[in-house]
């Protein structure tokens, strides 16, 4: 990517065929616009759709998705299939590849299920991990042994994959996405990335998930609020409180979207400390471990 705003292009098919419909009815009875103008007009302002975009492919939950309320409870639990269902908490944030009949149990336990996937990085235990080109992975991911960072740059490659894990994210009926590791531009991925291809990619991956019925969740990237909080659907942070940084998340909750927060309890941070600014804030915390297992500690 480059410095500058990637362009957020919006396709106008439906709206194309709507307006062929009126013109060849005003035709019949006799209103005679001339054709070629018409189409001249009309073509010089279009993209064309490309094949493998899903926007407008028609499904059940194409024209709305989850949006989710301040207040919600929250659990957060990244593994296999060994996650704990008995946790009290509206939501559920889990894995891509958590067995089909754990998202079932919780959705009939009357839960929201959001469906964790990685947009930034590239891990070596994944099924797909074939499928990314050697060009679009960067220096080691620091502190986790097998992931490497991704040229978020290059979209036109990196879109294949992401769209399949979406489409699978679809398919197993969750209800939203959690986007990790989409605060990438200040790390030491090896490319040159900027503040606006993390902005693009971010937009990106926003209408490829409404495309598909799937509320997202802005993950960290606090200095790109302003940017998202009216495209994302709820934000997901770490440390905030222990870093002093959760008032700029404060837009999500004056927009009526949650803040899911959690701490860690490998920093030495008071966590009924945060759990007071928690309340003032309106966030839903929580304290985990740092590799997300089971165990959970709530705000009183």
């Amino acid at each position: 990517m480059n410095s500058s705003h990637g362009t957020k292009i919006i396709y106008r098919s439906s709206s194309i065929m709507r307006s062929r419909i009126i013109f060849l009815l005003l035709f019949l009875v006799g209103c005679q616009p001339t054709l070629p103008q018409f189409a001249s007009s009309q073509t010089e302002t279009l993209v064309p759709m490309p094949s493998s975009s899903p926007s407008l492919i028609p499904n059940s939950q194409s024209a709305s998705w989850w949006h989710p309320a301040v207040g919600l409870t929250w659990q957060w639990q990244i593994g296999d299939d060994d996650i704990d269902t008995s946790i009290e908490a509206d939501v559920y944030d889990v894995d891509l590849y958590v067995g089909q009949s754990i998202i079932d149990e919780l959705h009939a336990k009357g839960k929201k299920v959001i469906c964790y996937i990685s947009v930034g990085s590239w891990e070596d235990w994944r099924p797909d991990k074939d499928q990314f080109p050697p060009e679009v992975l960067g220096n080691d991911y620091d502190g986790w042994p097998g992931e490497k960072w991704l040229d978020i740059r290059r979209i036109d490659l990196l879109a294949p994959i992401m769209r399949a894990r979406l489409d699978l994210c679809q398919a197993k009926d969750f209800d939203a996405v959690e986007p990790d590791n989409m605060e990438i531009y200040t790390n030491n991925t090896g490319f040159p990335l900027t503040y606006d291809d993390q902005l693009k990619y971010a937009l990106w991956l926003a209408d490829e998930a409404h495309a598909r019925g799937l509320a997202i969740g802005q993950k960290n990237a606090s200095n790109q609020v302003l940017k998202l909080v009216d495209v994302y659907d709820f934000a997901i942070t770490e440390d905030y409180f222990f870093y002093e940084e959760a008032e700029s998340m404060l837009p999500y909750i004056k927009a009526g979207k949650p803040v899911f927060a959690a701490e860690y309890t490998d920093l030495p941070g008071d966590f009924s400390a945060f759990c007071e600014q928690s309340k003032e804030l309106n966030f839903s915390t929580i304290l985990k471990h740092r590799e997300l297992d089971a165990w959970i500690q709530t705000c009183p």
